[in-house]
């Protein structure tokens, strides 16, 4: 088992080398259905395209989710997002505060940030910034942001608890997120669950969906829904790296799922009438 800093390590390198590829390199980076983390994000993603504010430049095809379609943001309103690649939620997130509103991207990636500040610069945002820091602890003051989002990012983070209370804690009294994710039902193969690729693939680094709903329950979060969820299949070719043919049947046949969610939880007020 690698340690968090071996896992904070092996993201850094992986997204770097996404980081310098558009979208149709990243479907293609792989031999078929090969085992890297962009053909897993590939079977998650959705797509963005008909919502305002999508640039394709932005699109790297790593989410698993629509958090900013389901996030209520509000015109002036302050949005981080946690884990924001190349900018695309953040532009989207852009054209929904306008341009009294604010939107802060922070990323662990070097390279992202670079290209995400290219594709700022490019549009002529000037409310869009981008700080490169760990969601373990954000590189952002506290009680700052109206709403937080994230797609498909805690999974990458060893320390989901620590992100839950940093999300706490720079969300205002009254503030909310929408976070999509990937969460477990029941146990994957050990395998998989030791797979380096499956991790940054953000598969194998999941939790139990019912741990996570309880990490944000036990951080003071109220009004907390599930706001959409998908099944995650993940097809025999890429198994096949990892499982036999006939440890994949069994996987097939148990009971255990792969789920993408979007969450939605409200910090409470600190006193009446502040929300």
């Amino acid at each position: 088992m690698q340690t968090d800093e071996q896992l904070k390590e092996l993201v850094k390198q992986k997204y770097s080398e996404i980081a310098s590829q558009d979208k149709a390199a990243n479907q293609a980076s792989c031999c078929g259905a090969g085992g890297c983390s962009t053909e897993v994000y590939n079977i998650m993603s959705d797509d963005y395209s008909h919502l305002e504010g999508y640039t394709p430049d932005a699109d790297l095809g790593l989410g698993c989710g629509l958090p900013t379609q389901f996030a209520k943001i509000e015109p002036g309103n302050t949005v981080i997002d946690l884990g924001s690649g190349a900018g695309n939620d953040c532009f989207i997130a852009r054209r929904e505060v306008g341009e009294t509103g604010k939107v802060i991207g922070i990323d662990f990636t070097p390279a992202m940030i670079e290209r995400a500040r290219s594709n700022a610069d490019k549009l002529g945002y000037n409310n869009v910034e981008f700080r490169q820091g760990d969601i373990e602890k954000m590189p952002v003051g506290g009680n700052v942001a109206d709403v937080v989002v994230s797609n498909c990012v805690l999974n990458l983070v060893p320390n989901k608890d620590g992100v839950i209370k940093e999300v706490f804690r720079v969300l205002k009294p009254g503030g909310h997120f929408s976070i999509s994710d990937i969460v477990l039902d029941g146990v994957l193969p050990g395998k998989l669950q030791e797979a380096a690729e499956m991790y940054a693939g953000c598969v194998s680094g999941a939790i139990q969906k019912q741990q996570y709903l309880q990490l944000i329950t036990d951080n003071g979060f109220k009004n907390m829904m599930v706001q959409k969820e998908k099944a995650i299949y993940i097809p025999d070719d890429i198994l096949s790296h990892y499982l036999s043919a006939a440890e994949i049947a069994a996987f097939r046949a148990g009971s255990s799922g792969i789920y993408s969610i979007t969450v939605f939880a409200e910090k409470p007020c600190c006193a009446p009438g502040c929300c």
